[in-house]
């Protein structure tokens, strides 16, 4: 068993091996040419594309073009008459009335005024009644034709159910009479009719009204331009008319505002007895002023007295000899002379002293005159301070007059000053009133004198004509244009839908986005029953499908010329694509030259018994793997090759294709046969298909045309080439190939030997 074991493992390692280097490359280019087609757009496939589905476009596009020429003849041709006018600014008049009511305003804005005022509702009113459009065929909505769907009155009985508050819920409408009714309509159609174009750069405006009817819109259009100007200079006359009556009455009310202002103004000179109250305010102003230099003055007195007063205070309870040492007293001639006296005498008696005794005459002589001196020297000295006193108080008292004097005089100029306001204001409200009635009166005289003048400032520079050709419908344009959006929207639903539809529906898409040969195509067959299709290469009696599987034999033998694969195990990416189909019938094909097994490895959905007609419990692979039956009892020849079928499908199916007995039975398969042929489960459902890839000499990977999605089969092949799978190559089936021709796909030459007609253009 060991040596076995050994032997089998060598025999799979060699055959690894020699394909583990081209796997290797062939993934690394996939890798690489994935991300350049990620960066570049292939344009020529976009062009192919859309050279596939050229008649489609080209039918399209004419269908369009001549419904829309249809509807374009049908259409009953609009004229267009248009008037100008030109619209200056503001001229300057006599009188400017609009300054009265602030109609200056700048010239842009006065200019769209005017266009709103050439659109407005009350002008088409007018341009009605004129031309007696109410029953212009255009116009009256009696004689228009019943639309095939009335939106507006789907709307209005839809509302009725809707908890929706309408404005005639709020406030009811007033009832209109027919003939109201009708007037609105003609009215906002003939509103819908008006174009106003300012002509650039310039002070003219073209006003146009397109009707079905050329001579109605000429007359239109004149109409609206006269009707402009005969608004403008009714609306000055009205103006004017409006701004004189109230000037009148605001003269009246001004005449007696004046009168009353002048009243009051004398009646409060007469009250407060003013004659000129200039001179009056001049008076006392100067008395106020001298007032105020005698007030500084005796401040200034009674400040020096009271200072000599303070110092005399301090001094007097010291006696009068400390006083007689104050400066302002000291100062005085007297008290100096009485001083110098007493110094003299004081001498005397001190000399005298000196010689003679106290009863000697002389020095009685000295101190009686000593004693007089002194006498003399205080009776001054308090005559000094008593005049100190005296003046004091009569600074102080000086002081307290001249103050009360000057708050009077300020209490007297006060009343006058209010009095000379009260005045100005009655006086300056009198000059107001003079001013404003004497202006008013002059404007009165002036608008009167004026009133006749009518002057505007627009005028009708060219009348509107008859045109003789249609503005619209432009039909040529109408039909180019819809020729260009139908190919366009052809092209552009040509390229969504192929960019929707991704999926691989010829040999060139399988290359493209796989990077891995086509081994061969089969095509659509007519007939459904699995059990039928799997045997056509045997009962050969479909010419194209069994040349297409000998073409698929072929590109498999070729491709493993100098290392053959004997082992193939067939896949895809998900089920339904045929990949049992096209393992039985290459395994009948390969049968013809060669020992051929076909092995049905899908033991979770098993086909190949039920295609072969063999019995439910019929033993198989299963068996074989978990030892329960002998190869002789599983092993059945049909149509020139043996035939394992799946078995008992076991609960654990990947555990047995991962054991070593299943490695041990294909080694002793591969001594018996040429060729091996293993019908594997679907990459994308279950994991069995990368277990027996890694037993593969090569892996032959199926998609079914027009089906498979691009990134479903490049998930399905990444997993293989992730686990170092064999893949040789990829077989297209089921592929329709009239369809296919039809849209410009090449496939081989051989399906025109059998009755396909090959376009080699695509």
């Amino acid at each position: 068993m060991d040596k076995a074991s050994s032997d089998d493992d060598k025999f799979f390692a060699r055959n690894r091996a020699s394909d583990s280097e081209f796997r290797k490359r062939n993934a690394d280019r996939t890798f690489f040419d994935d991300q350049v087609d990620d960066e570049v757009i292939d344009l020529r496939a976009l062009w192919l594309t859309l050279y596939r589905r050229r008649w489609a476009i080209i039918s399209l596009t004419t269908v369009v073009v001549m419904l829309t020429t249809l509807i374009a003849l049908s259409l009953t041709p609009v004229y267009r008459s248009s008037a100008t006018l030109l619209v200056g600014r503001e001229e300057a008049q006599v009188v400017s009335i609009e300054q009265m009511f602030g109609a200056d305003g700048a010239y842009r804005e006065y200019l769209l005024t005017q266009f709103e005022l050439l659109k407005s509702r009350d002008l088409a009113k007018r341009v009605v009644a004129q031309l007696d459009l109410n029953h212009h065929f255009e116009l009256d909505p009696r004689q228009q034709p019943e639309p095939l769907i009335n939106f507006g009155a789907i709307f209005s009985s839809l509302t009725k159910y809707l908890p929706v508050t309408q404005p005639e819920h709020l406030v009811p409408s007033p009832a209109l009479s027919e003939e109201q009714k009708i007037n609105d309509a003609v009215v906002a159609g003939l509103m819908g009719r008006i174009e106003i174009t300012p002509v650039s750069k310039t002070q003219l405006v073209m006003v146009s009204v397109a009707m079905k009817d050329p001579v109605m819109a000429t007359a239109a259009a004149n109409a609206l331009a006269s009707g402009y100007i005969s608004g403008q200079l009714e609306a000055r006359v009205s103006m004017t008319l409006t701004a004189t009556s109230w000037m009148n009455q605001r003269l009246l009310e001004l005449k007696g505002e004046l009168a009353e202002s002048e009243l009051k103004l004398q009646a409060y000179r007469e009250q407060e007895n003013l004659l000129d109250l200039e001179g009056i305010t001049s008076v006392s102003s100067g008395e106020l002023d001298l007032i105020s230099r005698s007030l500084a003055d005796a401040r200034q007195q009674r400040a020096g007295a009271e200072s000599a007063y303070r110092q005399i205070q301090s001094m007097k309870s010291s006696g009068w000899r400390s006083q007689a040492t104050v400066p302002v007293v000291i100062s005085n001639e007297l008290v100096q002379i009485f001083k110098a006296d007493e110094a003299r005498a004081s001498t005397k008696v001190e000399e005298l002293s000196r010689r003679y005794g106290e009863k000697h005459p002389k020095m009685q002589a000295a101190r009686s005159d000593l004693k007089t001196a002194t006498t003399n020297l205080k009776a001054q000295v308090a005559a000094v301070v008593s005049a100190i006193e005296r003046s004091y108080q009569l600074a102080r008292s000086s002081e307290r007059s001249l103050t009360s004097s000057v708050e009077q005089s300020k209490g007297d100029i006060q009343s006058i000053k209010r009095k000379e306001f009260k005045l100005s204001g009655l006086q300056r409200e009198v000059d107001a009133n003079r001013s404003l009635y004497e202006t008013f009166l002059t404007r009165l005289k002036e608008t009167s004198a004026t009133s006749d003048i009518e002057a505007t400032n627009a005028r009708v520079v060219e009348m509107a004509v008859v045109p003789t050709r249609p503005f619209k419908p432009r039909k040529k344009l109408m039909v180019a244009l819809a020729g260009f959006l139908a190919f366009m929207f052809g092209v552009g639903m040509t390229l969504l839908l192929d960019a929707l539809n991704n999926t691989f529906k010829r040999t060139e898409d399988v290359e493209s986005h796989l990077h891995l040969p086509v081994l061969g195509i089969l095509p659509l067959m007519e007939i459904n029953t699995p059990s039928v299709i799997a045997k056509l290469s045997v009962e050969d009696n479909e010419k194209s499908f069994t040349e297409s599987v000998r073409s698929i034999r072929t590109g498999v033998v070729l491709s493993g010329i100098d290392n053959p694969h004997k082992i193939l195990v067939v896949t895809s990416s998900i089920p339904k694509e045929g990949k049992s189909s096209v393992a039985s019938n290459l395994a009948f094909s390969l049968g013809k030259m060669e020992r051929v097994l076909l092995i049905d490895a899908d033991m979770r959905k098993p086909s190949v018994a039920a295609n072969f007609g063999f019995p439910i419990e019929t033993p198989g692979l299963a068996n074989l793997v978990a030892e329960t039956a002998t190869v002789d009892e599983c092993t059945h020849s049909v149509g020139g090759i043996d035939v394992i079928c799946a078995g008992i499908v076991p609960p654990n199916p990947l555990e047995l294709l991962s054991s070593r007995r299943f490695a041990k039975l294909l080694g002793v398969l591969d001594q018996k046969y040429d060729r091996i042929v293993i019908d594997s489960p679907p990459v994308q459902a279950v994991s069995d298909a990368l277990v027996l890839s890694t037993f593969a000499n090569a892996v032959i990977y199926v998609i079914k045309s027009d089906d498979t999605t691009v990134p479903i089969a490049k998930k399905g092949m990444g997993q293989l080439l992730q686990s170092n799978a064999p893949v040789a190559g990829v077989v297209l089936n089921q592929v329709d190939i009239s369809k296919a021709q039809k849209y410009g796909y090449s496939f081989s030459n051989h399906y025109d030997y059998y009755g396909y007609s090959s376009n080699t253009k695509a």
